[in-house]
């Protein structure tokens, strides 16, 4: 299947972005949109129980994780309750105190440590699955019994072998990644409010 991709992609010239990009959807289209829907229809589930998201990436995966979380306070598409999510990047006062004083690799660690509680899901967002902040903030999602869900780039890396489940886009460069990320996390927010009925 490995060769099968490679080839498949080695066809498509670097330059012709769309040709790549149209490549990598299809296969995640295939392979994994299930299970960006079963997170979301998860966690509906997790947040109706009390329980709350909390979100966290580096550069354009944070970008991605405040989408995440600004979808579920506000809305997707259909007006309803706001739920609890929160995009640990934002908090910039926070950020740059715990960078200072405890360095950058727990930047999301020590933010985890002082808001999950059991129930709750930590979504962690990552290009190459090698951020080192991002693999100290999902040891500290265990130590708080959240859920931790990885959302990175090709599999095998370390932030899907840290997660308790991990969806791993298949695409070869990281803006490809990234576009895929946002289609997992619309299907994310399009699974939650069908989940809620809406």
């Amino acid at each position: 299947m490995t060769a099968t991709r490679t080839t498949r992609s080695a066809a498509i010239p670097e330059s012709d972005h769309c040709g790549r990009l149209l490549a990598a959807l299809e296969r995640f289209r295939a392979e994994q949109a299930a299970t960006a829907e079963r997170w979301g229809s998860r966690l509906a589930a997790s947040l109706l129980a009390g329980g709350r998201l909390l979100a966290a990436g580096n550069g354009g995966s944070a970008a991605q994780a405040q989408h995440l979380t600004a979808e579920l306070v506000g809305r997707y598409r259909t007006d309803r309750a706001p739920f609890s999510a929160i995009a640990l990047h934002a908090d910039t006062s926070s950020c740059t105190a715990i960078v200072n004083d405890y360095g950058a690799d727990q930047l999301f660690a020590r933010q985890v440590r002082a808001h999950a509680r059991p129930g709750d899901v930590l979504i962690l967002m990552s290009t190459s699955g090698a951020s080192p902040n991002l693999l100290s903030a999902a040891a500290a999602g265990h130590e708080s019994a959240a859920r931790v869900w990885a959302l990175t780039g090709p599999a095998p890396n370390p932030l899907a072998a840290a997660g308790d489940e991990a969806l791993s886009v298949d695409a070869a460069t990281t803006a490809t990644v990234q576009e895929l990320h946002l289609v997992a996390v619309h299907l994310m927010c399009g699974a939650f409010d069908a989940a809620l009925g809406i």
